[in-house]
């Protein structure tokens, strides 16, 4: 890892982000009626996609919602341009990481959605979301935000509209708790936007589908896992390198499950909603690799996982894996709209560095520090900050937040009692007989069974 390439200065990045900005603060306002400094935030942001094709829609669409009188086609247009800009920083940054990691990139792209007729609820939700960008963070209150309820409703049941449902349920429901806007001390401008933006494009026909690749076959060398909790839902996210049977290169994938969650059952209980829907979960636990065929998976390398496609293999050491196969896996291919800097995680490698523990807990590789994102440490596992600080090798996930690249733990091999001991964040995934984890474990199972008892004599009333 060239970790010295990871602190030079890209080009432009400033710039592009200081566009982004510029509109994120017109936001805040709304643009409804908007002020001298808000229209010099939109023009900004039109000036930064002057050289593009976007720039004569986005020019106009500046000029309207400076004037207070744009249409939902003119925020269809300032989304896409906030949209490519972030896209051009994603871009920037991956080709920076590429440089440093020495890994080739995959030469595949990912195919544009197909053309669906549009429905009413896009429209709806176009119409909703137009609604906040006039409002403004600070003029958010209950009424505007419960518009959202029955379009997310009536879109739930059709599953081609689910996603961009999801979106704005979880949207509305963080706008819902911060109401009144104009009471907030603090306004999370560049994440309201992101979401606005993100759901905005997504009521474009067929925008939210998912263009397949077709399927695999070979074998799956699980890497670590990723987990996102949030309080009423649980993500776990396999990251590995994929083997074709016929002899291809390797490439890097991954395999999810989300699953819904009481906000009681937290830590080691967590596997207990999350094994049932993956057996590549006990894999990964047991240090075992994946016999797959035909497996579905998509453009990105997102293995759609059905456990009717796939088998327990042989042991497959992970840091065996990042020290051989990992350096030669390509990258896979990254969507149009997923081309957004808080989406980069990049799989890396990195041994020989020195920790230090001053403001925040680094590896410092051939003289130049790595943030350590201990933050990211799931409670769900074995591996802790004290591990990381006393490892000599590491395997995570490269990421950039806050303006630096940050590296988030998978694993670490650390010494104790004279030998080197692997340490998994997703080391409990498949049981565990660690005490911490049995306990865990078993309070997670008594929430559950309260729960499914009390859900049933709702049921029977």
């Amino acid at each position: 890892m060239r970790a010295d390439l990871l602190a030079e200065t890209i080009a432009g990045l400033d710039e592009a982000l200081a566009a982004v900005d510029a509109f994120d603060r017109a936001l805040v306002g709304g643009l409804l009626r908007p002020q001298p400094a808000q229209a010099g935030g939109l023009t900004e942001l039109a000036h930064a996609v002057a050289g593009t094709p976007l720039a004569g829609r986005v020019a106009e669409a500046a000029g309207k919602a400076a004037a207070g009188a744009a249409s939902e086609d003119h925020f269809v247009a300032l989304a896409a341009a906030r949209t490519a800009l972030l896209g051009s920083v994603h871009d920037a940054l991956m080709a920076r990481l590429e440089e440093a990691s020495g890994r080739p990139r995959s030469e595949a792209t990912v195919p544009a959605p197909g053309e669906r007729q549009a429905a009413n609820l896009l429209v709806a939700a176009r119409s909703w979301l137009s609604d906040l960008a006039r409002s403004g963070w600070q003029g958010i209150d209950h009424d505007v935000v419960a518009g959202a309820a029955p379009i997310v409703s009536a879109m739930l049941v059709d599953p081609a509209l689910r996603r961009l449902a999801t979106l704005l349920d979880g949207f509305a429901a963080e706008l819902a708790a911060s109401c009144p806007g104009a009471a907030l001390e603090r306004i999370p401008a560049r994440r309201w936007a992101d979401l606005w933006s993100r759901a905005m494009l997504l009521t474009l026909p067929g925008a939210a589908e998912v263009p397949m690749a077709g399927t695999v076959t070979g074998r799956l060398l699980p890497l670590g896992v990723d987990v996102q909790e949030h309080a009423t839902a649980v993500q776990a996210q396999v990251h590995a390198v994929f083997e074709p049977a016929d002899g291809g290169a390797p490439r890097l994938v991954r395999a999810g499950v989300s699953v819904p969650k009481p906000d009681t059952v937290v830590g080691a209980g967590l596997w207990q909603l999350l094994r049932p829907h993956m057996s590549l979960l006990a894999a990964v636990s047991e240090g075992r690799s994946m016999d797959l065929v035909g497996m579905p998976v998509t453009a990105e390398g997102d293995l759609l996982w059905n456990d009717e496609h796939a088998r327990t293999g042989e042991p497959a050491d992970a840091f065996v894996t990042a020290r051989i196969v990992l350096p030669t896996a390509t990258d896979p291919a990254t969507a149009p709209l997923d081309r957004h800097p808080a989406r980069i995680a990049v799989p890396v490698f990195l041994e020989g560095y020195a920790t230090g523990n001053d403001d925040a807990l680094t590896f410092t590789i051939a003289g130049h520090p790595l943030t350590v994102d201990t933050d990211r440490i799931p409670t769900a596992g074995p591996l802790t900050p004290a591990a990381v600080a006393a490892s000599g090798s590491c395997i995570g996930l490269l990421r950039w937040d806050a303006g630096t690249y940050r590296v988030q733990p998978l694993a670490v091999e650390t010494t104790v009692r004279k030998k080197t001991v692997a340490i998994h964040a997703g080391g409990w995934a498949g049981g565990t007989t660690d005490k911490a984890g049995i306990k865990a474990e078993k309070a997670a199972t008594d929430a559950v069974a309260v729960l499914r008892e009390r859900a049933g004599r709702l049921l029977r009333k």
